[in-house]
């Protein structure tokens, strides 16, 4: 069974899009080829590896990239996963399903480190669900 290609995008690729394609990598791997990418790529945020290792995904080799790495190759999902590129999002030649899900960006919240940290296994929570949901289901078929 040839495995359907998942691109994630948000404006940085540092944390939201970096944390889905860890997730639907280690629970779907088998039936998906993850990948993320930025609109402006800047570095993957050290908090978004720490929540990841608390699910025992390692995303310390991650490094954020930019869209145009992705010209070319043709995907089944593109998931814009932040509304700053909704109206924005890249065209792609051939994608298949486009989804909007809107996470709120962890690395926006303010506070002590105990409060930017749960931010970050909060988004990083409602990605898993939206994952599971949206291509957990979709193995079951």
């Amino acid at each position: 069974m040839k495995k359907k290609k998942v691109l994630f995008i948000c404006k940085h690729n540092s944390a939201r899009s970096q944390m889905a394609e860890g997730l639907l990598r280690t629970f779907y791997g088998e039936h998906y080829e993850a990948y993320s990418a930025g609109t402006e790529p800047t570095e993957v945020h050290p908090l978004a590896i720490k929540v990841m290792s608390e699910l025992g995904i390692d995303i310390s080799s991650h490094y954020a990239k930019a869209i145009d790495e992705f010209k070319g190759i043709t995907f089944d999902y593109v998931v814009s996963v932040c509304d700053l590129i909704k109206e924005s999002c890249p065209f792609f030649p051939n994608e298949g399903i486009h989804y909007h899900k809107d996470f709120k960006d962890p690395a926006s919240v303010e506070g002590d480190y105990e409060t930017k940290i749960n931010a970050f296994r909060s988004t990083r929570d409602e990605i898993k669900k939206f994952i599971d949901e949206t291509f957990g289901k979709k193995t079951n078929n």
